[in-house]
């Protein structure tokens, strides 16, 4: 079985767990009776009739699209660009701050629980408005145009004001604008970018010249934002106030505990009953300890180790240069990713909004994820065929 098939199967499976898992924490109390209460049982017909299902549909058409693209000769074509198309990364960057920036506008922007990351456009065919987070396009559209810089430039890579600085520039200013709205996805994005510029051949001294300027945007960001700060001491001693700003983590810890070995059994969860806030979303990991266990959790893990090391090997084996960085880029951020989201819910790290990609409800990161996993797929669908070609050190130090 190739990495390709391997990668194919875990998001297929995750997507399905995903849709699964999105329909339980739907559930509802209903009143039946005077005095009686009941849930509303997940059904076959309930998960096909759901918004959820028909994400996962589109999200599955992404990845079929995508792995059966030509990749190589797309590949070929960027590359043609070279140092001509230096002007294409300056674009790039303010194309994508200004996608972030459609969160502002007045009639499509939203404003949720404070923070404004999210539009809403008309979409007919699923009853209301589409909502989308222009975080996550700007997420996947840096990984394509930080790993097309490093393959182009080459060796030159290693020249610092005109092969590494014009990159950490595009990088940052995309990454710092988002930071004022979601400084998990913000911290993301810089961490894959310097992977791949790493992968690229950058020198590691170089970026260790601006790890204080990095760092200091982050804590500049926690230490001028109280509800920030109220996360980062909820963090430190969450059952101080279990009620207030540990309210969050104290039940995400409940429910990872209530489940035991086995969990309660699917549909059976306590917690999704207004327990814990954001159960279908960001923390969907919870409702799974608690509904299917220590085994179930298990299964995930194991499911997102299975994309990370066929993707490793589809990096691995791969010659073309931009091929190979954007594989990179796309397993680094869907493992970086699932990490920070497992971390947060297991009280590891600060409560920050970063979805468990693949399995968090919302339509957007699903069909897009698919998509970049789709081309990983194509990738290693093509290895064998393709041309011997020369290519860029992985890494040096």
């Amino acid at each position: 079985m190739r990495a390709g098939h391997v990668i194919s199967l875990c998001v297929l499976t995750l997507l399905t767990l995903g849709v699964v898992m999105v329909n339980s924490t739907d559930m509802q109390v209903v009143k039946v009776a005077e005095g009686q209460t009941v849930a509303a049982a997940i059904t076959p017909l309930t998960i096909l009739k759901s918004r959820a299902t028909i994400y996962m549909a589109l999200a599955v058409l992404a990845m079929v699209a995508a792995a059966f693209m030509p990749v190589r000769q797309l590949a070929d074509r960027a590359m043609a660009v070279g140092e001509r198309g230096r002007g294409v990364l300056v674009l790039s960057a303010v194309a994508l701050v200004g996608v972030c920036a459609l969160v502002y506008v007045p009639g499509i922007g939203i404003n949720r629980n404070g923070s404004h990351r999210w539009i809403h456009l008309p979409a007919p065919g699923l009853g209301d408005a589409l909502t989308l987070q222009p975080s996550e396009i700007a997420k996947w559209a840096l990984v394509g145009v930080v790993a097309w810089w490093a393959a182009s430039l080459g060796e030159k890579l290693q020249r610092f004001w005109t092969g590494l600085v014009p990159a950490l520039a595009a990088v940052g200013a995309v990454a710092a604008f988002i930071v004022v709205e979601d400084l998990g996805t913000g911290v993301l994005i810089a961490s894959v970018a310097a992977l791949v510029l790493l992968g690229g051949g950058a020198r590691l001294w170089q970026f260790l010249m601006f790890a204080p300027l990095g760092l200091g945007g982050v804590a500049y960001a926690i230490l001028h934002s109280s509800y920030r700060m109220k996360r980062v001491m909820a963090f430190v001693d969450p059952y101080a106030d279990p009620r207030g700003i540990g309210y969050h983590t104290v039940q995400s810890l409940i429910a990872i505990s209530g489940g035991e070995v086995f969990g309660r059994g699917l549909g059976n969860g306590l917690q999704k009953f207004g327990y814990l806030p954001e159960d279908r979303t960001d923390f969907i990991f919870p409702i799974i300890c608690e509904e299917l266990g220590v085994a179930g959790a298990a299964f995930v893990i194991l499911l997102f180790a299975g994309l990370f090391w066929s993707g490793y090997a589809v990096m691995r084996e791969e010659r073309h240069p931009l091929l190979r960085l954007f594989t990179l880029g796309v397993i680094a951020t869907v493992s970086l990713q699932a990490v920070m989201n497992l971390a947060v819910v297991t009280a590891l790290a600060p409560t920050k909004g970063i979805a468990l990609p693949l399995i968090s409800y919302g339509g957007t990161g699903w069909i897009l994820t698919s998509f970049c996993l789709g081309l990983v797929v194509a990738v290693s669908r093509t290895q064998h065929a393709a041309e011997p070609r020369i290519h860029a050190p992985l890494a040096t130090a």
